[in-house]
């Protein structure tokens, strides 16, 4: 059965406050069969398409994934309406005016989602926008701010309610204890099975295979920490009300507790009144790992193995670690002059504290598991004798983890003292004297500080359990505590470093000229080159450390910062760092500069502190010259030796897009991996490419992520993928221990089928057909941006680019050069803020032009490569969605209210290319022209939610028209009662902005 819109509608609308509160409905479970009744992922790679309608996966996706809802998704609406009704009551009882205007607003978005082509339902909403007061406009914005997230919740809950749905509808031989879904690994080995290959093969893949998630503290998570956790707790909430089990008050209790905790988000401040320090960005990535992965990960992975069990045949080793965690939260100071050395160790030391209390917690637990007194193994007879000074003779597990209790403990002091002698640390904990005053003696042993100290003796206790007999037991915790060693480490997440390259050059250039040998930024690649080499053969160090700290080489505090970094990187463990990612990166010189920044502070291959250089190639010609610059480091012989063979290079997602538009970069990036991928293999390299995308597609995301690793070019992730993980896409793949265990299933399994997966190696004439896509939709998007002068202030006019600022969302300048134009702003809030106007113009702009043709032979080919390329189909395929999210009427209405007359020709211009985009789409596609200019190529979730988001954008167009027109904050003629009014309008601004990013699952 399918649900009309017009039904979703009614079902989701907010009636009166005394409404009954709709049950949780009881749906059966969707019947569905894997690999048998539905259209594989296999026919993305291999099969051509039909009709323009996408085969999707067999597994059931997400609603922001699904076409349309049906009767697997009337569970959701009831839950909408159930939550919408507890906001109601709220609302009304605290301002009826405001639930007034709320309920006539979503009334006139409804009416314009049953009928697209009305015109009147808008008009009437932009009447409305006019006549609500300042204070009920912030009411408003509220209102829809809390709905869209309840909206949100409710579908994280949704998401693993349809996976459970069709686990219980499907009838197999064997259960097995992950979702039986194709992008899960349950379902991709029995495919790889059901293919011919063995099960040794697929077993040795898995345990070969490296993926590592780098969270990062990118500024696009609009929601407050707190506010986020609120929402975590209802969407768990939703799942207990589902229990079978529930008794009557236990129902009516949950119940409660939802209203208490929607009342408690009324009544809470959703703005950030105050820029987040760079130290509570790292605590917030610490706190997703303490909170949710700290479960999670030991939990999937106990779940893989006994899948490894129940399909293989074969016990994955209990310190396997398929997927890992990094972390630049604290070492990522591209653009942000915050992030100094000293809070870098700041961070650093806290992440370690963080994770001894972790481990301090789970042998405290262990502790208490393990009074077994007899039968041990030698090994463990042997290291129990080496603990001096316990009480617990003859409980040998419990005299080994006393003493490893012990110096956990005396881990957590140093840290604490540390902490606690930088005198501005922004980090609060609780001081372990209290906590932890009880375990005596810990002052005569050693603190933990690498992972091996704390691993071994776990092994060892494990071993002896299974040696022994207690099998079971080692299965249980102590599998865990292995687990979590093996993921997390002492450090909980290592900390990548990142710097722009024109820094290094700068503290070269500072030292060249202090020694006299001229200016080095001033000197040619090759004569960098010969220099660099010759220095880092040579054992004499360029300058005293010491002379920096005492100013003797009279360095700018720019690079004395600089140079700082490579000191406190040397002085730090090295485990607690991970690669040192070099921004703008273009020459083979910066990665030798940072090689010898290295050397000169005494961080060598010889002592296991150098770091792994990570080049980022970001723009379009330093894409197209990467395998060159490949080339000249790989055929340095004394560089080749320092890198054990292995190699990591960065590509960029995000700036690559802004330089040369969407489809420009998307075969830049396909096609310098292809040549650096040759190059690796020509001189033995193992190459690694770490992937940097965003949330938004405008920035290299994707949000069927299995298809994305499917769909990357051939031979270049030989099981081994780093990727970045950020702001809202954070708490979307790891905001609960379901969602979490759900990801990493499809990371894992993504790998795995990607690694036995004949590609499709594309045709030369799809390749001489993409060159000049390529190179039209560049110039079309170039001339755009760059050329035309009417550009940068329509942009600046036309969207909420200079607003963005004091969402407050991150910890470094939106740009990286405070006076430059669009070419220095960041990606983010370039994508960002034409998200907001339902514009998108970033995903999408310079794509008609490059698509469209007038020759039937380059049609014919664009179909031909859309139908058999499964890269170029992808490609297609997210634009497609995001075109679906644009809004004709909204954006022309943004540029009505806000921007100037003689700028208003571009943003005609701007929609007629967006209207020529989705034909040139559609053409190439196939897919059947839907009529009306708000429904193209539209996606089930958007049905739920444009309502509320085309009212928030009809608001946000006149509260900044408003404020655009009032005085400035130094003004004479703001007046105090103006000044308020200004506030008030202020915060109704940031809360739309926050609404719009809730409504779109994205921001930037």
């Amino acid at each position: 059965m399918r649900l009309k819109p017009s039904f979703l509608l009614f079902a989701a609308s907010l009636p009166s406050a005394s409404a009954r509160r709709a049950p949780i409905a009881n749906v059966a479970s969707s019947k569905r069969t894997f690999l048998k009744n539905a259209p594989s992922i296999q026919s993305l790679l291999s099969l051509p398409a039909r009709g323009g309608n996408l085969p999707v996966p067999s597994s059931p996706q997400t609603l922001t994934q699904a076409s349309t809802l049906d009767s697997c998704d009337a569970p959701l609406i009831s839950d909408i309406e159930m939550l919408s009704n507890m906001l109601a009551e709220v609302v009304l009882r605290e301002n009826p005016v405001v639930y007034d205007y709320y309920t006539r607003f979503r009334k006139l978005g409804m009416d314009r989602a049953a009928d697209p082509d009305d015109p009147e339902p808008f008009q009437l909403m932009k009447q409305l926008a006019i006549d609500i007061s300042p204070r009920d406009t912030l009411g408003v914005m509220k209102t829809f701010c809390i709905a869209l997230n309840l909206v949100n919740a409710a579908e994280v809950h949704h998401r693993m309610r349809l996976i459970r749905d069709n686990e219980r509808g499907l009838e197999h031989v064997h259960v097995g204890p992950l979702p039986m879904v194709e992008d899960g690994i349950r379902g991709t080995m029995e495919i790889l099975l059901e293919e011919g290959h063995s099960k040794d093969k697929i077993f040795e893949r898995l345990l070969r295979q490296k993926n590592e998630i780098v969270l990062t503290a990118h500024p696009t998570e609009v929601n407050r920490k707190t506010i986020l956790r609120k929402y975590r707790i209802i969407s768990e909430l939703l799942a207990h009300l589902e229990r079978p089990d529930l008794h009557p008050f236990e129902r009516a209790e949950a119940l409660n507790n939802l209203r208490g905790i929607i009342s408690a988000i009324w009544g809470a401040d959703e703005i950030r009144r105050v820029k987040p320090t760079v130290q509570k960005e790292a605590a917030g990535g610490c706190a997703v790992i303490e909170s949710v992965l700290w479960d999670a990960v030991p939990s999937y992975l106990r779940k893989l193995d006994a899948q490894c069990r129940v399909t293989l045949g074969k016990k994955l080793p209990v310190d396997a670690a398929p997927v890992k965690f990094a972390s630049w939260i604290g070492g990522d100071r591209d653009g942000n002059p915050n992030c100094t050395p000293e809070v870098t160790v700041e961070v650093v030391t806290h992440q370690r504290l963080r994770a001894a209390k972790l481990f301090l917690a789970d042998l405290n637990e262990l502790y208490s598991e393990l009074a077994i007194s007899s039968r041990f193994s030698k090994e463990l007879e042997e290291l129990a004798a080496s603990v001096k000074h316990s009480d617990d003779a003859r409980e040998k597990y419990r005299r080994v983890i006393g003493h490893l209790r012990k110096r956990l403990v005396r881990t957590i002091k140093e840290c604490e003292y540390k902490l606690h002698s930088l005198s501005d640390s922004a980090i609060h904990f609780v001081s372990a004297e209290k906590t932890y005053g009880a375990l005596e003696g810990w002052e005569d042993v050693e603190p933990i500080i690498k992972s091996d100290d704390l691993m071994t003796p776990m092994r060892i206790i494990y071993d002896s359990l299974v040696q022994t007999g207690f099998e079971l037991v080692a299965d249980g915790l102590v599998s865990d505590i292995i687990r979590r060693i093996a993921v997390f480490g002492m450090t909980m997440v290592p900390l990548d470093i990142r710097e722009e390259s024109t820094k290094h050059t700068m503290a070269l250039d500072a030292i060249t000229r202090y020694l006299g040998m001229g200016s080095y930024k001033e000197w040619d690649e090759e004569a960098r080159l010969n220099w660099l080499q010759s220095e880092l053969n040579n054992k004499r160090p360029l300058f005293r450390i010491r002379d920096i700290e005492q100013n003797i080489l009279r360095l700018d505090p720019d690079v004395k910062k600089t140079l700082m970094v490579f000191k406190i990187a040397s002085e730090l463990d090295p485990e607690s760092l991970g690669a040192y990612v070099i921004s703008q990166g273009q020459t083979a010189s910066d990665v030798l500069a940072v090689m010898l920044l290295q050397k000169q502070f005494g961080m060598t291959k010889g002592n296991g502190k150098l770091m792994r250089v990570v080049p980022l190639f970001e723009t379009l010609n330093d894409l197209i010259n990467s395998p060159q610059q490949l080339e000249k480091l790989f055929s340095i012989t004394s560089y080749v030796g320092s890198i054990n063979g292995k190699q990591e290079v960065m590509v960029g997602y995000s700036d690559s897009a802004k330089d040369a538009g969407r489809l420009a970069a998307c075969w830049a990036q396909y096609t310098a991996q292809e040549a650096m991928a040759k190059v690796a293999d020509k001189y033995g390299i193992e190459l690694t490419f770490f992937h940097g995308k965003g949330g938004t597609v405008g920035r290299g995301g994707n949000p069927a992520l299995y298809r994305a690793i499917l769909s990357h070019p051939p031979h270049t992730i030989n099981g081994r993928f780093r990727v970045t993980e950020q702001g809202e896409m954070i708490r979307q793949n790891f905001g609960t221990k379901e969602i979490s265990e759900r990801s990493l299933d499809i990371y894992t399994s993504a790998l795995l089928r990607e690694s036995f997966t004949k590609r499709v190696e594309p045709k030369q004439e799809w390749r001489d057909r993409m060159d000049r896509i390529s190179q039209v939709s560049c110039a079309a998007y170039r001339h755009t941006v760059r050329d035309d002068p009417r550009f940068v202030p329509y942009f600046r006019q036309a969207t909420p680019e200079l607003e963005l600022g004091r969402l407050n969302i991150g910890s470094r300048p939106s740009k990286r050069n405070p006076k430059g134009g669009v070419e220095s702003l960041r990606a983010i809030p370039w994508t960002f803020a034409w998200a907001q106007t339902r514009m998108h113009l970033s995903a999408w702009l310079g794509v008609g032009d490059g698509l469209r043709s007038e020759n039937e032979e380059d049609k014919k080919i664009l179909r031909e490569m859309y139908e058999e390329w499964p890269w170029f189909r992808e490609i297609i395929s997210l634009i497609s969605m995001l075109l679906s999210k644009t809004d004709f009427s909204i954006t022309k209405n943004y540029d009505d209210l806000l921007v100037d007359p003689d700028l208003m020709s571009l943003g005609n211009e701007v929609r007629n290319k967006l209207v020529e985009t989705r034909q040139a789409v559609i053409d190439v596609s196939g897919a059947k022209d839907i009529s009306g200019p708000h429904i193209q190529l539209m996606r089930a979730s958007s049905i739920i939610r444009n309502p509320y988001v085309d009212s928030i954008n009809v608001v946000q167009a006149e509260i900044l028209k408003v404020l655009r027109n009032m005085p400035e904050d130094d003004s004479p003629d703001l007046t105090p009662e103006l000044k308020a009014i200004k506030s008030v309008r202020n915060d109704a601004l940031l809360l739309s902005i926050k609404g719009i990013a809730q409504g779109m699952k994205n921001s930037g």
